[in-house]
């Protein structure tokens, strides 16, 4: 028990309590910017699988596809093997680097427009709010004791959220197998347990992360708000309320109208055009102020413009008081100067830089795609035993040869020697019938293996460089060759 002489502190809480947050509903140019940008974007999410593209015979016709059984994906008339996985690897960069250039350009315009979490986050809310009413009536409900009304509201949000996150998972799915032939298998219980598995984890993590955690995942668990200062500088546009234009404020729509303040230097009135209402903060998905500065939970989505503009409308006042605008911008605005021109905002050495590097790999990428040889030829030569010695006194060495056709069809293609003066036969033929080339037919997207024979006459040096070439014997030919050694005794 403590004396009466000894001060009890209160107890220290070191994680804050979660605050519920309503979103209000909000018209304008940016909410209906989010409205299309989700359209799209789920819209290309759930059709893609079933999407068809026409390969030929011998080749799926799933528009897009990662065939991991065997080992292929397919995006319409790309077709990328295994050992191009650069490709993919490329296509990650890029994709890297222009998160990096958007960021430093236009701010967290990603987060707030085309983020997964944010599409099925805003996709949630907007069934919340069809169910249980906007912000006000869902405050009421969430503080009311539970009763027929309310277990009927949450039960039917429930059951729509997991049905979009069902439909979540089972979409994702389909990009790995034929579309069709999965949902049926899947419907009827044949399909494979890794499948079930997927679509109930995504089914698990949908439902939770975009409808019960929300603006937590943003704020606490993604790690792209502490990244993007890096990526960010004084010239990079952000969700910015103009303090300059809206303090003191004036809190109330009577107020706003009347000249209570003065400027003590002056003594000519002032105030500002922010009235307080708190318009802002109750139409914000994560539940911020603006009001209060740059913050790690601003998703620059631009809602507070909206429902900012609106009030200003109403009190006849100049809107964009929030608005988009940079550091740099904002401090010429408190200066009275101009702002700096878009163009010359947006072409600075940082974006520059973030493009041309962006640019230069998709370029790349294309180029080593047009200019791709679609036969490959790779030869190992067998060391056990190095060399033989034929009656007649040649010399002879195998070798192990691969023929990958990426091709979705079958291929006539003929193996040469160079390098050597000599002849070749495969495990098929015989040294009789040896000559200096060999035929073979490569299946349709498929690897061809074969044991191949060189035989040369005894003496010259004991180790040859020996060049193998493979080519296409159809009307768009294509060549390839592989370098190896040609062993004989002392």
């Amino acid at each position: 028990m403590p004396g009466p002489d000894m001060i009890v502190e209160p107890p220290q809480h070191f994680f804050e309590a979660r605050r519920k947050v309503f979103p209000r509903k909000v018209d304008g140019p940016f909410r209906r910017l989010k409205w299309a940008i989700m359209a799209v974007t789920l819209t290309i999410y759930y059709v893609t699988p079933w999407l068809r593209w026409d390969r030929g015979p011998y080749a799926p016709d799933q528009a897009v596809l990662i065939d991991l059984t065997h080992r292929r994906f397919y995006m319409f008339s790309i077709e990328i093997w295994p050992h191009e996985f650069y490709y993919v690897a490329g296509l990650l960069v890029m994709a890297a680097i222009g998160l990096f250039l958007v960021t430093s350009a236009v701010g967290r315009a990603w987060c707030g427009y085309a983020c997964p979490q944010t599409v099925w986050t805003d996709l949630f809310v907007h069934v919340e709010r069809w169910i249980e009413g906007d912000r006000n009536a869902q405050i009421r409900l969430d503080r009311a004791p539970w009763g027929p009304a309310k277990i009927g509201k949450r039960g039917t949000k429930f059951a729509i959220w997991l049905a979009i996150a069902a439909l979540t998972g089972g979409a994702w799915i389909f990009y790995f197998a034929d579309a069709p032939s999965l949902a049926r298998a899947f419907f009827t219980g044949t399909a494979p347990m890794p499948a079930y598995a997927t679509v109930g984890i995504l089914t698990f993590t949908t439902f939770t992360l975009g409808g019960l955690m929300r603006e937590q995942v943003c704020i606490y668990m993604c790690p792209w708000p502490r990244i993007q200062s890096a990526m960010m500088d004084e010239k990079s546009l952000s969700v910015t309320y103009k303090t300059w234009r809206g303090e003191p404020r004036t809190h109330g729509l009577k107020r706003s109208s009347s000249p209570l303040l003065a400027d003590l230097a002056t003594g000519e009135a002032k105030i500002g055009d922010c009235i307080d209402c708190g318009a802002c903060v109750a139409v914000c998905p994560t539940g911020i102020d603006i009001r209060e500065g740059p913050q790690i939970g601003c998703i620059t989505c631009g809602l507070c413009i909206d429902a900012c503009d609106e009030i200003m409308r109403k009190v006849d006042r100049e809107p964009r008081l929030i608005g988009y605008t940079t550091e740099a911008d904002a401090k010429r605005a408190k200066a009275g100067e101009a702002p700096v021109p878009a163009l010359k905002r947006l072409f600075r050495v940082r974006t520059i830089v973030y493009f041309l590097v962006w640019a230069g790999i998709g370029f790349g990428m294309l180029f080593a795609l047009g200019s791709r040889t679609r036969i490959e030829l790779s030869v190992a030569q067998n060391r056990n035993p190095l060399w033989v010695r034929l009656s007649d006194g040649s010399i002879r060495n195998a070798y192990v040869v691969k023929v990958r056709n990426m091709e979705a069809r079958p291929r006539d293609v003929e193996i040469s020697i160079a390098g050597v003066d000599g002849v070749l036969w495969n495990e098929t033929g015989a040294r009789e019938t040896a000559a200096r080339t060999v035929r073979m037919t490569v299946g349709a997207d498929q690897v061809a293996k074969t044991q191949l024979f060189v035989a040369v006459p005894a003496g010259g040096e004991k180790r040859s460089d020996l060049t193998f070439t493979v080519r296409a014997l159809d009307a768009e030919g294509g060549s390839a060759s592989d370098h190896s050694f040609l062993e004989k005794p002392e």
